[in-house]
């Protein structure tokens, strides 16, 4: 796996063996952190070289889970398998009942207003797609990324041109998604049929389970798209996985949805724990590295990075040592 170098005004350059880059750290020319699972390098004096090679990363968009590789003419740097957000659409429809809930209680409200959120892109459509453009942006922080190469969702029914783009959450919202992209880099689009003859032509196959973790799931897609565009190879010489999932945050939630003893309704929902924003990941000297959830009096819970089990429930914000920000959970499956 290579790792990604930047230069010391965080602008990314080429990627480097892990071998090259233990011994520019060991030398003091380079310094070492972790970006969202990834580990990098900072370079401490300017690079002997600014040549640039042409990366692509291709997206195949999914409803449940989604693939994206990052890939140059010479090597595939990284296979990324992100969940999707899917809790969207239902934490609004509970918002609206607890707002109705709220008004036929005897308390203290403000007057109707009209619906805002008619119009536009669905709430639970738009995060699908704002979770796709947090990860292009985080990879174009590491990877001098100079195309996107998308597979263009495109439904074709008997229902007319209007249900055609309705038909599916992807289907909408796609071409804010790509004007967002353009802002990055370049962007092109391929149809599904494209694709599917590129990996015949390859020899590649595509498994019918959507949700397994395995490269012929969804990154199989990804890579013959980025490979299209960089060229280079006839058969995929990284199959390695790195398994993304998006934290839930409950940022403004008033309070607990059910009350507790007499009534009382306690408050819940905040992105900070003592101190801590939530999702960060830290170091326990008992856990080892998990990253932060809520909290409870003066004590923090811990969570596991790669499957979100909780830890514990009581470590003392001082016991833990802060490593990096993070919104997401992560783990690089075995070979």
């Amino acid at each position: 796996m290579f790792v990604p170098v930047v230069d010391h005004n965080n602008r990314p350059l080429m990627p480097t063996i892990p071998s090259r880059a233990r011994r520019l750290i060991k030398s003091g020319k380079a310094t070492p952190f972790w970006k969202n699972g990834v580990f990098c390098v900072r370079l401490n004096v300017e690079p002997s070289a600014r040549n640039l090679q042409p990366i692509a990363v291709g997206i195949d968009p999914g409803s449940k889970k989604e693939g994206l590789t990052i890939k140059s003419k010479a090597h595939t740097y990284l296979n990324i398998q992100a969940d999707a957000v899917v809790w969207v659409k239902d934490h609004v429809k509970t918002r609206r009942e607890m707002r109705r809930l709220r008004r036929c209680r005897k308390t203290p409200c403000r007057a109707n207003r009209s619906n805002r959120s008619i119009g536009g892109i669905p709430p639970s459509t738009k995060a699908r797609w704002q979770w796709k453009l947090r990860i292009c942006r985080w990879l174009c922080k590491l990877f001098p990324v100079a195309c996107f190469v998308v597979e263009d969702i495109a439904a074709h029914t008997r229902g007319g041109p209007r249900w055609n783009r309705t038909f599916t959450p992807l289907q909408v919202g796609k071409a804010w998604f790509y004007d967002q992209l353009k802002q990055l880099a370049q962007v092109e689009t391929q149809s599904g049929w494209e694709t599917k003859q590129l990996r015949d032509m390859y020899g590649l196959k595509k498994i019918g389970n959507k949700l397994a973790e395995v490269f012929e799931t969804h990154c199989v897609d990804s890579w013959v798209l980025a490979n299209r565009w960089t060229g280079g190879h006839i058969e995929p010489d990284n199959t390695r996985l790195f398994c993304v999932t998006p934290l839930r945050f409950h940022r403004r939630q008033l309070h607990r949805l059910q009350p507790d003893k007499g009534g009382v309704r306690n408050p819940y929902g905040s992105t900070r724990s003592l101190g801590f924003k939530r999702g960060s990941v830290v170091k326990h000297p008992k856990w080892g590295i998990a990253y932060v959830g809520g909290f409870f009096k003066d004590r923090i819970s811990l969570h596991r990075l790669t499957g979100g089990q909780r830890l514990c429930q009581n470590a003392k914000p001082s016991d833990v040592k802060f490593l990096a920000y993070s919104s997401f959970r992560m783990r690089l499956l075995p070979v």
